[in-house]
């Protein structure tokens, strides 16, 4: 019996141990898993992230790009008894020369003075062709609806007459004299005193410089987009173009300083200078409508006189000649090229020269006089200049 019963004992035992799960052998490879049946979807991958935008400027000798480097030896030899504290060259999309004073290299930033209403004017553009601003003819009352309750002809003031500067409304700033500048800018609130001036011209009548027109756009800018200038600027134009250095002052209100307040590299400024160069567009993408830089740049009445030039939308145009100002003598004889150019108090500079794709930026730390800066670019920036023929 005791056999019997231990044989039985055994053959349970021996068949549990067949039924229980057995362990992996160890090497060996896991098992697949289940296909998936036919006409079930496979698993979408894991996107990749969008590569970060290149927008580093690339840096060339000026021969390859036409560019005479003995003329910019000269220059070299010349900037340091000038008032410029740095100079950046760019032609065909290329650094091809840069300079800096003292201690100042790329990474510093400088004031710009009104160089930046020529980005407050880039901004207009952006926000009509997104639907913020109906267009130039827009009344500012709409943006501003306290201009609706100012006397005679105040209300008839349209963004056009700020791009432009022809509000007609009373400004000293301009030439010498007499100048409401400090008035203006310690006023307890910027817009009101703008706004509180004498109407002393029919709105579109006459030409009168004042860094009040285009606070005023910055002011309907902010109404319109409900965003702070800079914050409006970084997201469709700054970013997009690699502006890591630009800030932009305040009113008391916290308004951008729209004519006056942007500080940035002169490396930053030259980006700007491209852009439009490029018609708008950068790495591809159409960031000012085209018609816009086109507008922006034409002649919208003929400015003040004088050899500063006439005036678009914010923006200064005029031509250029090899030698214009200066005693420097051309090597490759003189020419004159159609240009236009952001300009700032005390020598602050973006030109732009389509015909030989050439962007120069000059910044100056004043107070000193605005044009000294000029015979550096046309007796040496644009002399380095190689003519097709030479």
């Amino acid at each position: 019996m005791n056999c019997r019963i231990l044989a039985l004992l055994l053959a349970v035992l021996l068949t549990l141990a067949a039924c229980s799960p057995k362990a992996p052998v160890s090497g060996a490879s896991a098992p697949e898993p289940p296909a998936p049946s036919a006409g079930s979807p496979a698993p979408e991958p894991e996107p990749l992230p969008e590569p970060e935008p290149d927008n580093s400027w690339t840096v060339d000798a000026p021969e390859n790009h036409r560019m005479d480097p003995a003329v910019l030896e000269d220059l070299h030899r010349v900037l340091p008894a000038s008032p410029i504290s740095a100079m950046v060259i760019v032609r065909d999309g290329v650094l091809v020369d840069e300079y800096y004073a003292g201690d100042y290299d790329e990474n510093t930033v400088f004031e710009i003075h009104s160089c930046s209403k020529s980005f407050t004017g880039a901004l207009v553009g952006i926000a009509i062709d997104q639907g913020y601003l109906g267009g130039v003819e827009d009344p500012l009352s709409r943006y501003l609806p306290q201009v609706e309750e100012l006397p005679g002809t105040k209300r008839e003031l349209t963004l056009r007459h700020l791009l432009t500067q022809t509000s007609g409304l009373e400004w000293y700033e301009w030439g010498g004299g007499y100048s409401n500048w400090q008035e203006f800018r310690s006023a307890g609130n910027w817009v009101e005193y703008i706004l509180g001036r004498d109407q002393a011209a029919q709105p579109g009548q006459l030409f009168n410089y004042s860094t009040g027109n285009t606070h005023l756009l910055a002011a309907a800018l902010e109404a319109a987009t409900g965003k702070p200038l800079l914050e409006y600027g970084k997201e469709n134009l700054f970013d997009p173009l690699g502006m890591e250095t630009i800030t932009w002052g305040t009113d008391p209100q916290g308004i951008a300083d729209g004519g006056n307040g942007v500080v940035i590299s002169a490396r930053d400024a030259a980006r700007f200078g491209q852009l439009y160069l490029q018609g708008g567009v950068w790495k591809g993408e159409q960031l000012v409508p085209a018609d816009w830089v086109a507008e922006s740049t034409l002649v919208q009445n003929p400015g003040p006189g004088g050899s500063t030039g006439q005036y678009g939308y914010q923006w200064w145009i005029r031509p250029y000649g090899v030698n214009a100002f200066g005693t420097y003598q051309a090597p490759h004889g003189a020419a004159q090229y159609d240009a236009y150019h952001a300009f700032g108090a005390w020598g602050q500079y973006i030109f732009v020269v389509p015909e030989l794709e050439l962007v120069t930026v000059i910044t100056c730390v004043g107070p000193h006089d605005s044009y000294a800066a000029r015979p550096y670019f046309t007796d040496y920036v644009l002399a380095a200049c190689i003519p097709e023929e030479a």
